[in-house]
């Protein structure tokens, strides 16, 4: 089959261009500063402000003992009675401090709430960085109705790069094969440009920060 002048002049610019590297036009402009510049708030009020805005619930926690307090209140004025928990030294840590919500028939397909920790938090976006690395895998944080992160005030990062940044220190070549940022409840105004949350997510999240110098 013949192949037009105009068709082969085309193929030999995608050759070449294939075959031959271009430097980047503004090589100063790619990665090396970011265009938010972090705001004069602690990182803690900046999360939790963001957190708010996209409809996620924020307790600060000076202690372990007073996390499981605020988990032990919020369960019963929930009526919660399934608590899952995939990571046996968080779950230690927790019956260590008082909570005492799990239970040994509860499993992620009948769970009320799920509970894991995660990589990091990003102030600047309310976001929770999750990975498949961790204990709690891919599903325990958007499989159930409910997502309870706990996190330590260590785990504060301002931005994303930050929080990418730290992935790669933590982990150096063996990445996670998922890394994921959830920021809030999942919601969606598809239809009708009505929002509606829990359509493939968590219809609730909460996040519990405790004070770690």
């Amino acid at each position: 089959m013949s192949v037009s002048s105009s068709k082969e002049v085309i193929l030999k610019k995608i050759r070449k261009a294939l075959t031959e590297s271009t430097p980047l036009p503004f090589p100063q402009s790619e990665g090396t500063s970011s265009m938010f510049q972090p705001s004069q708030k602690d990182l803690e009020i900046q999360f939790a402000e963001e957190l708010n805005k996209l409809q996620g619930r924020f307790a600060f926690c000076l202690s372990i003992a007073e996390l499981c307090q605020q988990l032990n209140n919020l369960i019963a004025g929930k009526n919660w009675t399934h608590i899952f928990c995939n990571e046996p030294a968080l779950k230690q840590a927790l019956a260590t401090g008082g909570f005492t919500g799990f239970s040994a028939t509860t499993t992620l397909e009948n769970c009320d709430a799920s509970i894991t920790t995660c990589e990091s938090l990003v102030a600047r976006t309310g976001s929770i960085v999750l990975s498949s690395a961790s204990q709690s895998g891919r599903t325990a944080s958007v499989y159930a109705p409910v997502h309870i992160c706990i996190a330590y005030t260590r785990q504060l990062v301002y931005d994303i790069k930050d929080a990418l940044q730290a992935i790669k220190e933590k982990y150096g070549s063996s990445l996670p094969s998922l890394i994921s940022f959830a920021a809030g409840p999942s919601r969606t105004a598809d239809i009708e440009k009505t929002l509606v949350t829990g359509v493939h997510g968590p219809k609730e999240v909460y996040v519990f920060l405790i004070d770690q110098p």
